[in-house]
């Protein structure tokens, strides 16, 4: 009766001309309310529950993988144009330098064409830019080992102890009281700041940081650095 009355007071225009509501409205109106007592709209804020932090990995990973994408396209063409102009010149290519992580890339040969155009000046400007997309694709390969290693049970998602690990390690400061989206935010501008500068000392001292805690690279996490160097 509570719900009916309550209805007649706000919706005057729809009562016929006796003043008496219409009965199939007025069993909408009380349907709507049951149905709002069965699904509240608000729900319990539980902050460790699953699902809850889902987005901070999801977004951060993916966040990496689409620059790990650009460099694996950079490195491609540099590499094969490197190989290309050593050849004309009758040189041995140059040996690749060391980095922390294998690249394992198939990697389609660029044509003449494409290697005079992307590189006018010859050998020199290539080989500097081999240099340059090579140290790149390392950097951001080494984030997203890092951004693995941090989901420490593989469970595609951080839970608060991870991130009260995993934002200290690249010298940030975590607040649970902000969204899964603003977190993952700050995750990815510090991949962003570090990428541009090629920072992987200081990358490599955050991996440190999650090792002494115990953090290790899972079969799973070595499944997928794999699945997105091919």
């Amino acid at each position: 009766m509570v719900y009916c009355r309550m209805w007649k007071c706000s919706h005057r225009s729809l009562s016929d001309h006796t003043g008496n509501v219409p009965a199939m409205p007025l069993l909408i109106a009380i349907a709507c309310a049951c149905l709002a007592n069965l699904y509240p709209l608000s729900v319990s804020a539980d902050p460790d529950r699953p699902g809850k932090h889902t987005d901070v990995f999801r977004l951060f990973t993916q966040h990496i993988q689409r620059q790990i994408e650009l460099d694996k396209t950079a490195f491609a063409q540099a590499s094969g144009c490197t190989n290309w102009f050593y050849h004309q010149d009758k040189q041995p290519a140059a040996p690749p330098i060391a980095q922390p992580i294998r690249l394992d890339l198939v990697l389609q040969s660029p044509n003449k064409e494409e290697c005079l155009r992307a590189y006018p000046r010859g050998l020199d400007s290539v080989r500097q830019d081999f240099q340059r997309t090579q140290a790149s694709l390392s950097v951001s390969l080494t984030f997203y080992e890092y951004a693995l290693v941090g989901d420490r049970d593989d469970d595609g998602r951080y839970s608060r102890a991870e991130l009260q690990d995993i934002f200290p390690a690249l010298a940030l400061t975590f607040d649970p009281s902000r969204s899964p989206v603003a977190q993952a935010a700050s995750l990815a501008g510090r991949f962003d700041d570090w990428y541009r500068l090629r920072n992987l000392e200081h990358l490599m001292t955050g991996m440190a940081q999650l090792y002494d805690k115990g953090y290790r690279v899972s079969p799973a996490d070595r499944a997928e650095l794999d699945r997105v160097t091919r």
